[in-house]
């Protein structure tokens, strides 16, 4: 489960200088203004909103990647603090930017997450086999991930963010210039990851696209200029 409380997040942007000279003017942007949201588990949970909303940055504060100003997050029984490992290892982190070693194979790029995870070799390639046969990348694993199409980084990048088996999965516009195949594929593992078969995973799922929301998603949160202006299931919110 995953609970964030009231975020706020500001940051400092550097103007043009005046006439072209002397000093830069500072300006202060809020990029998120009050963001809540509780993730269960066993349910996937869609964050929408348009490009600019505030998504990225408050996945990165639950990520523990980026500092809040204020507000509360909670991972399981964790709370997050900046660079906190306790609260990341409860994570698996699919980014916008899949951020692949090119000149490793995909093998090796799975392996290497693994490794900082503390696992050991043998849980590592057992791990890797798993997640082989259920992404169906088996034929991918011991290529270079250089050339690979969208679709195949994805899936490697979705296989090192759960080679640790976590509880928690956060997905930052994963299906982001994916085709129709790769982005129905997509949707069925995660379907896969949510039920009882795959671990009762909570999913955490952040998207511009209403369409992906409303096939996908248990509830959905919807966020404009930094903050969480509603919620509930995807029926309830084509009522309002």
């Amino acid at each position: 489960m995953i609970i964030v409380e009231d975020l706020h997040k500001e940051f400092v942007k550097l103007g043009k200088p005046k006439f072209g000279i002397g000093m830069r003017t500072t300006e202060k942007v809020k990029a998120v203004n009050g963001v809540s949201f509780t993730a269960q588990d066993g349910a996937i949970l869609g964050l929408l909103g348009a490009n600019g909303a505030g998504k990225t940055t408050s996945l990165r504060m639950v990520a523990s990647m980026l500092k809040m100003d204020s507000g509360s997050i909670q991972i399981d029984d964790a709370q997050v603090k900046e660079g906190q490992t306790a609260s990341q290892a409860r994570l698996g982190i699919l980014s916008d930017a899949r951020g692949l070693y090119p000149r490793l194979t995909a093998r090796e790029n799975i392996q290497y997450y693994g490794k900082l995870h503390g696992m050991d070799k043998a849980t590592i390639e057992k791990r890797i086999d798993q997640l082989a046969h259920w992404l169906e990348i088996k034929n991918l694993l011991d290529r270079r991930t250089e050339g690979f199409s969208q679709g195949e980084r994805m899936k490697i990048a979705l296989a090192r963010a759960l080679i640790h088996d976590p509880k928690n999965i956060i997905l930052d516009e994963p299906t982001n210039g994916l085709d129709v195949v790769a982005t129905r594929a997509l949707r069925e593992f995660l379907r896969w990851l949510r039920s009882p078969e795959g671990g009762g995973k909570c999913i955490v799922f952040s998207t511009h696209i209403m369409q992906e929301v409303e096939r996908l998603c248990d509830t959905v949160v919807i966020v404009a200029q930094g903050r969480t202006v509603t919620s509930g299931t995807v029926a309830e919110l084509m009522a309002q």
